[in-house]
């Protein structure tokens, strides 16, 4: 019985040790890379916040951009609950229609940077090739 509760004592500091050394290592490892990661500093400018309110403003939409519009809208149409639920259902059909025209923008954008690729990994196994 002693000789049982030494070896389950023994195989328990052993696990722990185990584990010591793998979040030592954990520890490590994630502060190499912190501390060799290059991060660009000047992409943080000040100007991001007026660069995205100017593409919001180029936005040709009506649909509310804010909460501040989209609380004076819901303000503007309190009394008729079906006046308000059919300015929603217009403006959710506006944004599924963005949505898709950016997403077959994204695509077609994507598919032809894929087609440039191929054909410069085409031009390097020929050259590959003719060596």
């Amino acid at each position: 019985m002693t000789n049982l509760i030494s070896r389950t004592i023994s195989h328990i500091s052993s696990l722990l040790k185990g584990l010591q050394i793998k979040s030592l290592l954990t520890v490590v490892l994630a502060g190499f890379l912190m501390l060799t990661t290059n991060v660009g500093y000047g992409h943080n400018d000040k100007a991001l916040g007026e660069r995205v309110r100017e593409q919001l403003q180029q936005d040709d939409s009506q649909r509310p951009k804010t909460i501040g519009e989209w609380n004076k809208e819901a303000r503007e149409t309190e009394g008729s609950p079906g006046k308000r639920l059919q300015k929603i259902g217009e403006e959710s059909a506006e944004a599924f229609k963005q949505f898709g025209s950016g997403y077959v923008e994204g695509a077609q954008k994507t598919a032809s940077d894929v087609g440039e690729s191929a054909a410069q990994t085409g031009k390097n196994i020929s050259n590959q090739v003719g060596r």
